[in-house]
């Protein structure tokens, strides 16, 4: 066993088959990192890899002084990773400003969400950040507005099934994906975090009205330090799609960390969490940041943590489910049991987004009527 996989064993929060991955230990104990080998690297490359944290774990060495002391192979690697990086970076700057240009006439700031946000505020989790898309949030009755205002500057649905379109418009709380005809690049616009079919309804009235300016960018706003925490541990915990969860979950550490030691934070953070009826979500990402990261909880963090705590059997469940798939998607993170775990959570993931009867619908048409088929039944319904 290696030194780090050794350190690993009795430190807590490993995945249920013994030690953590290295891929966990790389942010939870970067200290070990300049005691691996070549090996050691090129199986923790291949771990980040799968997670989407390569750029980070670069950042990470970056900020220590300790790029040098890895090997010489693993450094060029992360170094390309940097730059790939970067340029994600760049591309979603100035894909903001497009499209603050193409939303000026709606007459209401832009709030960025997830990732657009940290990289536009210089949040931590934005150092090494990949982005797929571009999710922004509007008020709900500006939503025709916004998706014409878009459509006018190249952006096109990416869902032309009638069905999809219907069923995102109907009862998510965002408008089908938009990708732009030309630069290939996607935008989800939303009206609020979570679909208005699931069990709780944060409000985005309230979201938005907290909603903070970005310095030095006009228009521009993200979430409130306590309301990017819960749209985040939101996001992580009511989706059932969990191959990048460990980045997420690196993501809400760098949060907590940031955010955590400024005056109030934690008392405001378990306020908000009851006011918008987020206080489960926001135990799992506290208890599984503590567990897979160390994130370091204070006793103000106490009222935060424990409001949202599930039943002991329940909670026996979700940890061995979660702590097999918020692993990296890689063949050395899993276990017999991984799959399964994988699974249940996605069947959870839309349970919560739907009631039993709209769920079982849901999932016999598409069973039923595949994509290509979905527009000639929709045509055929009375």
């Amino acid at each position: 066993m290696s030194a780090i996989a050794t350190n690993a064993a009795g430190s807590g929060g490993a995945a249920p088959g013994g030690t953590a991955p290295l891929a966990v230990l790389a942010f939870r104990q970067p200290e070990l990192l300049t005691r691996l080998g070549e090996a050691e690297w090129n199986l923790l490359l291949r771990q980040c890899a799968a997670a989407n944290l390569q750029p980070r774990l670069y950042y990470v060495l970056q900020e220590r002084g300790e790029l040098d002391a890895i090997p010489a192979r693993a450094r060029r690697h992360l170094e390309w990773s940097r730059t790939v990086a970067e340029r994600h970076s760049q591309a979603v700057r100035w894909e903001v400003e497009l499209i603050r240009q193409a939303l000026a006439g709606l007459d209401t700031p832009l709030i960025l969400l997830k990732g657009a946000a940290y990289a536009l505020a210089g949040l931590p989790p934005a150092r090494g950040r990949l982005f797929s898309d571009i999710d922004i949030l509007v008020p709900k009755e500006k939503l025709d507005d916004a998706e014409s205002a878009l459509m006018l500057h190249g952006w096109a649905s990416t869902h032309l099934d009638a069905y999809d379109q219907r069923y995102y418009r109907r009862w998510m709380h965002e408008l089908p994906p938009m990708e732009h005809v030309k630069r290939r690049t996607a935008i989800d616009v939303h009206h609020a975090i979570l679909p208005t079919t699931a069990p709780v309804h944060p409000d985005p009235v309230q979201l938005r009205a907290a909603a903070q300016a970005v310095p030095g960018q006009p228009g521009l706003q993200v979430l409130a330090p306590p309301d990017l925490v819960l749209h985040s541990a939101t996001h992580l915990f009511f989706d059932g799609e969990l191959e990048h969860g460990l980045r997420d979950l690196v993501d809400l550490d760098g949060l907590l960390r940031h955010f955590g030691g400024a005056p109030g934070f934690w008392p405001a953070l378990a306020a908000r969490a009851a006011q918008l009826q987020l206080q489960r979500p926001l135990f799992y990402a506290l208890r599984y940041t503590a567990l897979l990261l160390h994130t370091p909880l204070p006793p103000e963090a106490d009222a935060a943590r424990q409001a949202g705590r599930p039943g002991a059997l329940l909670l026996r469940l979700m940890d061995s489910l979660y702590l097999r798939a918020l692993l990296p998607a890689h063949a050395s993170c899993g276990d017999a049991l991984t799959p399964s775990a994988r699974f249940l959570l996605y069947i959870r993931a839309n349970w919560l987004r739907m009631p039993p009867l709209l769920l079982a619908r849901h999932l016999l048409h598409k069973a039923l009527f595949p994509p290509k088929e979905s527009a000639e039944a929709e045509e055929k319904t009375p």
